[in-house]
C-alpha cells in the first residue's frame, strides 16, 4: 500500500477550480516531486493531504488513514514545511524547537534533548542560542524543516521548501532532504524548479490546472521526447542559407516535428536517441558545413514541461487557489504550522 494516496481529488474555491480529479501516490522511503507552474494545483493538494482543508470529492489516505474521517491520526503522521518559514522571530533556533515539543507533550527534559539533536543534525548549532530574527533564509529554512521533524514523522511535506534561497542554500537543503530520505522518511515535494526534481525525486507528477497529465521517473519523462536535442552554433557571418543547410545536413537524424530554433547564429533541432556527436560532425563535414560548435544533449524536464503544456515551468502568470486573492501557502504573521508532525 502507497503510504500517500489520493485519488480524484477536486476542490474549488468560489469559480476557481484549483483541483480537477487529481490522482497521484507515494511509495514508502520516496521522494515524489509533484511538478507544476504557479496556479496549477500543487499547494491545494498539499492542504488536502495534511488536513488543513477538505476536498469538494475524492479520497485520500495517508498511511492508509482517511484524511477526511481521521484527521487527528493522520496529523500524528506527518510534517508540513510551508512555501515560507513559519518561524517566531522573537524566540532563539532552540526555544522554537522546544516549543514545538511541548505542543506535542513532550517532558520538558525529552523536548530539550530533541532540540539539540535537531539544531546539530541541521548544523543550527552555533546559531541555536541566536534569536532567529537575525538567521540568514538558509537557515531559517533548516530550522523550518527541524521544527516539522520534532515529532519524528512519517511523512514529510515540502511546498517549495527552496523557494527565494540563494544557489548556495538551494544546495545544502537538497543534500539535507536526500539525507532525510535515505534515513527512511517519505517525502511529497511540490517545486517550480525543474532541475531540483531531477535532483531529488524517484518519481514525478507533472500537473497542470488542477489535474495530472503525465507521471514517472524522470528518465521516463524525457524519454517520451523521443530523442536528444542538436544545437549547431554558426560561424559570425553565416550567410541566410546556412541554418537551412544545417537543418538538411542532420535531415536523417531528425525526429518529426518542426525545427524547434534556427537563426544566423544558432540551429536547434531534435534527433533520434541514438544520434551522437561525431555523426553530427560527421554529416555536416559531408555536406562542407563550417561551424562554431555542435552540442548533441538528452532532453530535460524544462523540455519535458515544454513538450506537454506549450509553455515553459515559469511562464505561467500566479494564480489564486484559494479563491480570495491570496496566494495559498503565505502565512498571516500569527499562523501557527502544521508538523506530524503537524504542528498544531
Amino acid at each position: 500500500m502507497p503510504v500517500v494516496e489520493a485519488v480524484d481529488l477536486a476542490k474549488s474555491f468560489g469559480e476557481t477550480q484549483a483541483l480537477r480529479g487529481l490522482d497521484l501516490t507515494v511509495e514508502r522511503a520516496t521522494v515524489l516531486a509533484v511538478l507544476g507552474p504557479n496556479g496549477a494545483g500543487k499547494t491545494t493538494a498539499v492542504r488536502i493531504l495534511t488536513t488543513l482543508v477538505r476536498p469538494d470529492s475524492g479520497h485520500a489516505t495517508i498511511d492508509g488513514i482517511d484524511v477526511v474521517a481521521e484527521p487527528a491520526r493522520v496529523r500524528a503522521r506527518i510534517g508540513l514545511t510551508g512555501q515560507y518559514a513559519a518561524v517566531d522571530e522573537r524566540l532563539t533556533g532552540r526555544e522554537n524547537l522546544e516549543l514545538i515539543g511541548r505542543f506535542f507533550r513532550q517532558s520538558g527534559g525529552r523536548a530539550r534533548e530533541r532540540a539539540t539533536e535537531l539544531l546539530t543534525g541541521f548544523d543550527l548549532v552555533d546559531a541555536g542560542d541566536r534569536v532567529v530574527k537575525g538567521y540568514s533564509g538558509g537557515m531559517r529554512r533548516r530550522l523550518d524543516i527541524a521544527m516539522s521533524l520534532v515529532a519524528r514523522p512519517k511523512v514529510l511535506f515540502l511546498d517549495e521548501p527552496t523557494t527565494g534561497l540563494d544557489p548556495r542554500s538551494r544546495l545544502a537543503m537538497w543534500e539535507l532532504i536526500e539525507s532525510l530520505v535515505a534515513e527512511g522518511t517519505t517525502t511529497m515535494l511540490t517545486t517550480q524548479y525543474l532541475d531540483e526534481a531531477d535532483r531529488l525525486a524517484d518519481s514525478i507528477v507533472v500537473v497542470d490546472h488542477g489535474t495530472v497529465i503525465a507521471r514517472g521517473t524522470p528518465q521516463e519523462l524525457k524519454d517520451r521526447l523521443g530523442g536528444h536535442t542538436v544545437t549547431v552554433d554558426l560561424l559570425p557571418g553565416a550567410g541566410p542559407e546556412t541554418p537551412a543547410a544545417v537543418v538538411a545536413a542532420l535531415a536523417p537524424h531528425r525526429t518529426a516535428g518542426p525545427v524547434r530554433h534556427s537563426d544566423r547564429h544558432r540551429v536547434v533541432v531534435s534527433v533520434r536517441a541514438d544520434t551522437t556527436t561525431p555523426d553530427v560532425v560527421h554529416d555536416l563535414d559531408a555536406a562542407g558545413l563550417v561551424v562554431a560548435d555542435v552540442t548533441v544533449e538528452r532532453p530535460t524536464l524544462d523540455d519535458v514541461f515544454m513538450g506537454l503544456t506549450g509553455h515553459g515551468a515559469s511562464e505561467n502568470e500566479l494564480t489564486t487557489e484559494n479563491g480570495t486573492g491570496t496566494r495559498t501557502g503565505t502565512r498571516s504573521k500569527n499562523k501557527t504550522k502544521t508538523s506530524s508532525g503537524a504542528k498544531p
